[in-house]
């Protein structure tokens, strides 16, 4: 009996080297914030921590042309800020944890998150600008890139 919960495969192209190219903005956001490249999903898109690379290892795509500047780090401290409100507010009407417990439990708490979520955050948005062709990326596939949709 087939398996009803699975998706539907998602719709590929084939590349050189038999490398799947995400038809869909979310499998190239999925890639990025796993840091894998977005377009073949086979190389690396980070050296460091916060520095991607030049060109994919794989498929060569050159990742130079990305600007994702300031906003991944906005984007982790929403993310963090919407994850560990929840937790404050819990904790501060639970009349039996001092302020201090509190604060020693939270403070840890948003920081893990804050940092831990930087990396993945750049990856989907310079997944983000790579599948929408900004900030130089091309749309007619002539610098690795393609048309958004």
């Amino acid at each position: 009996m087939p398996n009803m919960m699975a998706p539907p495969p998602e719709p590929t192209a084939r590349q050189p080297g038999g490398a799947v190219r995400p038809q869909s903005l979310r499998s190239a956001l999925a890639r990025g914030a796993l840091g894998r490249c977005p377009r073949c999903g086979r190389g690396r898109l980070f050296r460091a921590f916060l520095k991607p690379v030049d060109r994919c290892g794989a498929c060569d795509q050159d990742w130079s042309l990305q600007r994702a500047d300031d906003f991944p780090a906005y984007a982790a401290l929403f993310i963090t800020g919407h994850l560990v409100a929840p937790l404050a507010v819990h904790l501060a009407r639970d009349t039996s944890v001092s302020p201090g417990m509190a604060a020693a439990i939270t403070l840890p708490v948003t920081a893990a998150l804050a940092i831990g979520l930087l990396q993945p955050c750049k990856g989907a948005i310079i997944a983000l600008q790579w599948r929408m062709a900004m900030h130089g990326f091309q749309q007619d596939g002539a610098a690795g890139g393609e048309p958004p949709g």
